[in-house]
């Protein structure tokens, strides 16, 4: 069976860990989910190198079967329904996992773009990795939702 993760750069904050909690039980009623923090790598003058260290720490950790799909601003746009679909159709060919991946502050290093499956894009704005986590996994709860016919999202 396919588990759904969400990897994040960064550390847990205790401001949302509770609605982040919230969020992952909920998901979890319909799917295995869970969170992984990735080690942010200390600041370096240069980004280029941020990028490429930050990769080597994610690609040790993509293992064979799994669908690496990257939250990044280039990425597809859906709305709350097509966003629905596309998880559906990825649980419909499962991999070992399907692994959402918020990067770090400079983005991705093109071996990261290189390796994923998908890219899907939460909006053209720009927030905290904390704030982007909760909006991911509010979305996630969603999709699952729709995908059951629960009432949390109205039409």
């Amino acid at each position: 069976m396919t588990q759904i993760q969400f990897w994040q750069i960064g550390k847990e904050t205790r401001d949302f860990t509770h609605r982040l909690q919230e969020y992952q039980k909920r998901i979890n009623v319909y799917f295995s989910f869970n969170v992984v923090y990735l080690n942010p790598v200390k600041k370096s003058t240069r980004p280029e190198a941020m990028k490429k260290t930050e990769a080597d720490s994610i690609l040790s950790r993509v293992k064979e079967g799994d669908y690496l799909i990257l939250l990044d601003e280039q990425g597809q746009v859906f709305d709350s329904r097509g966003f629905a679909s596309f998880i559906e159709k990825k649980l419909e060919f499962p991999a070992k996992r399907l692994i959402f991946l918020c990067g770090g502050a400079y983005g991705f290093d093109e071996s990261v773009y290189k390796t994923a499956k998908a890219q899907i894009c939460l909006s053209k704005m720009t927030f905290s990795h904390q704030l982007i986590g909760l909006i991911f996994m509010e979305q996630l709860f969603r999709a699952f939702s729709i995908i059951h016919n629960h009432p949390y999202h109205n039409d």
